[in-house]
């Protein structure tokens, strides 16, 4: 018979998480990153199967998680330096002009990710040895840091191989009687993302 220690099963934190308490950090894109005003921690969903029986199918786990997109919103600076750092990205990974941008956008990164300009050798061919680029100046890491009430990151939610995928416009309005500061939504997609504690080197596991 198993034995349930009723201590073990309290709260450790009795404060409630607040949606103003958080900020968040992307490498490719500082000026995003300060003008920041809302982030979310994206939903995940896992598919199910259907077991046949005789009577009523049975629902099983499935075995791929989907992640829903990454929100961020922020003010627009007056320059639209923030606004034009994602439409570059965004353009680069478009290339709607030339194929030159495509190249562009992996040079600028090389500051971040010094393997962009690198060209290694593809192995994966067989004996075939084909010259390719690294991409990864095509996307970014971001982490968004959970604070607690007293505005000290307690947590962080690690986004990995970000993208942007779509960037609202900005409405300007002459007919305006009250000063509404322009703001941008902009949606990422990633490959994954993970809990860890602040400064730690890998991620909180929680399977139970």
């Amino acid at each position: 018979m198993t034995t349930t220690n009723a201590n073990s099963r309290q709260p450790t934190k009795l404060d409630y998480a607040s949606p103003t308490q958080f900020r968040f950090s992307i490498i490719k894109l500082p000026k995003v990153e300060y003008f920041a005003t809302a982030a979310n921690i994206p939903g995940i969903t896992l598919g199910q199967a259907n077991q046949p029986t005789p009577l009523k199918d049975i629902p099983i786990p499935g075995d791929k998680l989907e992640y829903d997109n990454l929100n961020i919103t922020f003010l627009v600076d007056e320059n639209l330096e923030n606004y034009r750092e994602i439409h570059g990205w965004l353009t680069g990974l478009g290339f709607p002009k030339d194929n030159e941008q495509f190249r562009n956008l992996q040079n600028a990164g090389s500051d971040r990710f010094p393997t962009t300009k690198n060209t290694g050798l593809n192995k994966e061919l067989g004996q075939i040895r084909k010259a390719v680029q690294d991409d990864g100046g095509l996307y970014s890491d971001a982490t968004l840091f959970v604070l607690t009430s007293k505005n000290n990151a307690n947590l962080e939610v690690r986004f990995r191989d970000l993208y942007p995928v779509s960037l609202s416009g900005l409405d300007y309005n002459q007919q305006e009687t009250d000063i509404q500061y322009l703001t941008a939504n902009v949606t990422f997609a990633y490959k994954i993302y993970e809990f860890a504690t602040v400064g730690a080197s890998g991620v909180v596991e929680t399977t139970s």
